[in-house]
């Protein structure tokens, strides 16, 4: 116990003097060791390479994760030396909800049969993007933590003791400076400059060795960098892998929804018109009462089925028709009306029923018969 107090009473008087000499040098009252100029170059690339490479570390973790908590959990899992629990990708989710969605839908109708189709897709992206963050974890992100928790914190550590042994090199110089002094005064030789200058050689001797040591560590920077260069390869490799394995995935998608297009949309357009009632055309309906149609109520609106049977378009031949409405053109195939103009109309064989050939002048296109009141 004895000897622990002493030891504990020396550190604290080190510590004691390393501070007094500190703050000297802060105020400019004493004198400091400077370090030599390469290894004042080694030291400024050192933290330069800390600092940038802490920066890419972390925005590299929010590219890859974004989501807080998450990081979160998983820093507390890699701590506590726990295997990471697997983690549901966005795409896996959205696929199976999909696919759970086609279920209560029939997987027999068009559209729950392409949310099938679709939900295996986004599976599949999930599954890639799964196997790009495990790709990028091991190649990028493993050796940047590395070398941070690894190679810098021994390169802080020994920063620091450099910088107490040149602390305490200061120190036995002032003390010999000042022994000296008292010396000169009393014009004899005492055994405070023997006493100080074996301290200073001792100091000396330290501080050189440690400054070999920190100046190799510090030199091992430019293999860091190497190897940082290589893993920025494999990280490019890995995203490049990634989205063309997504685009090729996407490609697929399309092919399989063109090829069932053809099918599947008119189908459907069928079946919503016959089980509906209601005409596939465009629906004069708008934000005001339109001519002929009954005024807006400020209840809830009631729907009302159209009898297409009740303006039958002519079988053959042309007539003229009555524009009931203002109509927009939805592409270039159809003919744009106004409200109370007259055109010609007629049909063509094989045509929709709910749609009319239109003329005005040189213009022709295709009209809804809903907006026509056709006459004898």
């Amino acid at each position: 116990m004895d000897f622990n107090v002493k030891k504990l009473a020396s550190d604290a008087g080190v510590f004691f003097t390393r501070a007094v000499q500190f703050t000297e040098e802060k105020l400019g009252q004493a004198e400091k060791t400077e370090l030599d100029a390469h290894l004042e170059n080694l030291i400024a690339r050192g933290d330069c390479t800390k600092n940038w490479t802490e920066k890419i570390f972390r925005q590299t973790e929010v590219l890859l994760q974004p989501n807080p908590s998450a990081r979160i959990e998983e820093f507390f899992y890699e701590k506590l030396d726990r295997k990471i629990p697997t983690r549901t990708t966005n795409g896996e989710l959205l696929g199976q909800y999909m696919q759970d969605a086609a279920k209560d839908f029939g997987p027999g109708t068009p559209y729950g049969s392409t949310l099938i189709t679709v939900g295996e897709y986004q599976k599949k992206l999930g599954g890639a993007e799964r196997e790009f963050l495990q790709a990028s974890a091991v190649c990028f992100l493993t050796p940047l933590r590395n070398f941070l928790e690894g190679d810098w914190r021994t390169i802080s550590k020994e920063r620091r003791l450099l910088e107490n042994r040149r602390l305490d090199l200061d120190v036995c110089k002032a003390r010999l400076k000042k022994a000296k002094l008292a010396e000169a005064k009393a014009a004899l030789w005492s055994e405070e400059v023997d006493k100080a200058e074996q301290e200073l050689r001792v100091a000396q001797t330290e501080f050189d060795r440690q400054a070999e040591v920190t100046r190799l560590l510090l030199e091992g920077i430019s293999s860091t960098h190497v190897n940082h260069l290589r893993c920025l390869h494999e990280f490019a490799e890995a995203q490049a892998a990634y989205y063309a394995q997504c685009h090729k995935h996407m490609q697929e998608l399309q092919k399989e929804l063109s090829s069932a297009n053809g099918d599947t949309f008119p189908n459907t357009f069928a079946v919503n018109a016959s089980t509906s009632g209601i005409s596939a055309g465009p629906s004069p309906l708008s934000g005001g009462s339109a001519p002929g149609c009954p005024e807006a109520s400020s209840g809830p609106l009631e729907p009302v089925p159209l009898k297409i049977e009740e303006v039958k378009p002519p079988a053959t031949g042309t007539r003229k028709a009555k524009v009931l409405y203002d109509y927009d053109a939805a592409d270039t195939s159809e003919l744009s009306l106004l409200a109370d103009e007259l055109i010609t109309v007629y049909t063509v064989p094989g045509m929709d029923p709910d749609w009319l050939i239109g003329e005005r002048g040189n213009q022709k296109g295709k009209v809804p018969v809903t907006y026509l009141e056709l006459l004898s």
